[in-house]
């Protein structure tokens, strides 16, 4: 009877564990799926509206599918979209039709939510774009003194995010500014000139403030993300900001492209995401990265970054673009990192004009070849990564 139980008591054991290892395997099993909270798995879908306008067409399993769609089924839960002041000049492209607007933001915003993903609004504080070397004013405030533009900052984030409450649309995260490397709304907060990064300061305050203030009456409180872009130059900007009182923020956004990085090796992403995690107290994601997966172009458009702006160990090819996309995530995770957000995956040729050419400068850093067709860097998104 004893020797009965014991095997009865085995067989138990070994069922139990059987079990056991059958949970863990259905844990693995299948696509992944985030929370936009946990780890945003982004991409900034901005420029869809206007390549659809111009015949833009996105397939998956060889059948055209709405992109955000797409993108919600390999695991997106995350879309960026820019927001531009008074966009006259795309207008001027387009008879008459503004992109990157209020309105077509709110357009980008409403498809992302049907698909399900949560958003990250990024104001330029601009009528173009806003980077590095060119933080314009809006033709707006051009002529406004310190005091209004610093209050012109604040009265305008505010109707921005309460029209888009007014629709349902508020978003999870937003940006003040793009790329603030050198400053915004020059000449007034560039960097280096007398009074620039006290005037830096103030004007990021004051559309900080004004996202705070907003949040008291919103069911959805926005996260408040700074953007710096390129890893060198990350410690000295949030070094900065703390000097100038710049701490009441929740993302510090990092724009990492091997093209333009001096550090762009895996090891050296986990480890200064780690160290501005640890000094600024604030989470931290990339909001801005692409790889190329060719160096073919699918227009007369010449591209912005070529098959030899990569980075060693990952091929200019579409299972290149893959593997880099699947380390950086995990590097990011492994620094602590909250996100990842790619620009322009769907950015691809179609007969729109940007200005600079008809077509796109970008479709070899899209999620889709030359005909539209989704790419294997698209299932970065849904694979099972390693959290600490």
């Amino acid at each position: 009877m004893k020797k009965n139980n014991t095997l009865i008591l085995l067989g138990t054991s070994l069922l139990l564990l059987a079990a056991c290892h059958r949970k863990d395997a259905d844990k693995i099993e299948g696509p992944a799926r985030y929370a936009w909270d946990k780890f945003s798995m982004g991409a900034d879908l901005s420029y869809v509206n206007q390549v659809e306008d111009y015949g833009g067409v996105y397939k998956d399993s060889g059948t055209v599918k709405d992109v955000f769609e797409i993108f919600r089924s390999y695991g997106a839960n995350t879309v960026r979209v820019r927001l531009w002041h008074t966009p006259a000049w795309v207008a001027g492209l387009n008879s008459g039709t503004y992109y990157s607007d209020l309105y077509s933001a709110e357009k980008t915003i409403r498809r992302a939510r049907q698909a399900g993903m949560a958003v990250n609004l990024d104001i330029h504080y601009s009528d173009r774009w806003a980077d590095p070397h060119h933080q314009e004013k809006p033709a707006a405030w051009a002529s406004l003194g310190f005091d209004v533009l610093k209050d012109s900052v604040y009265q305008y984030t505010l109707r921005v995010l309460q029209y888009l409450q007014s629709k349902n649309l508020v978003p999870e995260m937003v940006q003040i500014g793009n790329e603030n490397n050198n400053g915004m709304l020059w000449p007034d907060g560039k960097t280096d000139v007398p009074q620039g990064w006290p005037n830096f300061a103030a004007l990021l305050n004051s559309g900080i403030k004004a996202v705070r203030d907003f949040a008291t009456g919103s069911a959805i409180k926005p996260k408040i993300i700074l953007h710096v872009a390129q890893l060198q130059d990350a410690a000295p900007w949030v070094q900065r900001l703390k000097e100038y009182q710049v701490t009441d923020y929740d993302i510090l956004g990092l724009s990492h492209y091997v093209k333009w990085s001096e550090m762009p090796a895996m090891q050296d992403v986990t480890s200064n995401i780690k160290s501005l995690k640890q000094f600024t107290g604030k989470q931290v994601m990339v909001v801005e990265t692409a790889y190329p997966w060719t160096g073919e172009n699918a227009d007369g458009y010449g591209n912005i970054i070529s098959a030899t702006d990569t980075l060693a160990g990952y091929p200019c090819s579409p299972q290149g673009q893959l593997s880099y996309m699947k380390d950086l995530v995990q590097a990011i995770i492994n620094g602590g990192g909250s996100g990842v957000m790619y620009w322009e995956p769907a950015w691809i040729t179609s007969s729109l004009n940007d200005g600079w050419g008809i077509g796109s400068s970008w479709e070899n850093n899209c999620f889709f070849d030359f005909s539209g067709h989704t790419l294997p860097v698209i299932t970065y998104m849904q694979q099972h990564y390693s959290f600490p």
